[in-house]
């Protein structure tokens, strides 16, 4: 694991006024929200000055009366991370935390991120694309079962289902499709699930989760106690090593900075198929990104400073 750098600044004063955003309207609006609630928690600890946005009209306002230095973005999915929010502020000049507008618009659609892995020869697993018209269970056949069914465009395990049986298919692609018109199908890869956490130039100690559920869903990430987090991962040296080198080509190439989370499934045989990456991740107390963090020896007050910090 790459040394983190020295943090850039030591006097809250000069980050300026912060306008913490978070909420919105996607179906992710409650994990946001909760996390928002840690870091503001956190910007009082840090004598940081903020105010909280609920969604992005609030914070345009507050910008063009002169009232906010930069954006500590943790709106998460469609209009948070997709290169909107991110797109507006570079209009108005205002600087954002993590990634810009590209890498927010390829990271938040799942399918030109597989896209952009396979072309650069990065694991993933292979996938069909359904559209509004394509017939369902011809897509499904081509892998057999059990198949993941996602939305192309949104995080937090919404919308997913594992599909073990063809009858359960079409339930699948239906609620897929309550949040996104295009659905990807690909082969259920079985293995260890496997994140790792970026900051600054810096992949933070890999995560294991263990649930006793289909897989991490919704419920897993944010409700359950019977998720198992190991941290470190009980990977050897070696191992996790390649894997924090990997995981960091698969961030860059897709355009991401700042901090981060790359998602992946090890195999039997050692090998990860790349899944995702996220660009604003959960900050919750169930969330991956600090207890990564925690493991490398910084607190969740010095990760927020240092997440913050990427908006310099």
């Amino acid at each position: 694991m790459t040394a983190l750098a020295p943090m850039k600044l030591n006097d809250p004063r000069e980050f300026g006024h912060v306008g913490l955003l978070l909420g919105g309207e996607s179906a992710e609006r409650d994990v946001s929200l909760d996390g928002g609630a840690a870091i503001g928690r956190s910007f009082d600890r840090s004598a940081i000055a903020y105010s909280v946005f609920d969604g992005a009209d609030g914070l345009f306002d507050a910008i063009r009366d002169g009232g906010i230095d930069r954006v500590f973005n943790l709106m998460h999915g469609p209009g948070g991370e997709d290169g909107a929010i991110q797109g507006a502020l570079q209009l108005m000049k205002v600087p954002v935390t993590g990634t810009g507008v590209l890498g927010s618009a390829l990271t938040m659609d799942k399918v030109r991120s597989k896209w952009i892995m396979q072309r650069l020869g990065l694991p993933t697993a292979d996938f069909e694309i359904l559209d509004v018209d394509d017939d369902v269970p011809e897509i499904g056949a081509q892998f057999g079962f059990p198949v993941f069914v996602k939305p192309s465009g949104l995080g937090s395990s919404i919308g997913v289902s594992k599909v073990k049986h063809s009858d359960k298919l079409e339930q699948a692609v239906e609620l897929a499709r309550q949040y996104s018109p295009q659905v990807l199908i690909e082969p259920a890869i079985e293995g260890g699930e496997y994140f790792a956490a970026v900051l600054g130039r810096t992949v933070l100690p890999l995560i294991r989760i263990e649930t006793p559920r289909e897989f991490y869903d919704y419920q897993a990430k944010y409700h359950s106690d019977q998720t198992t987090y190991h941290c470190p991962s009980g990977l050897d040296a070696e191992t996790e090593n390649r894997l924090q080198a990997v995981s960091l080509q698969v961030f860059d190439a897709l355009h991401a900075s700042g901090w981060g989370r790359v998602d992946f499934i090890l195999d039997s045989h050692g090998n990860p198929c790349f899944l995702e990456v996220n660009t604003a991740p959960g900050m919750t107390d169930h969330s991956l990104v600090p207890q990564a963090a925690d493991q490398a020896g910084v607190g969740f007050d010095e990760l927020v400073w240092r997440i913050l910090e990427t908006s310099l």
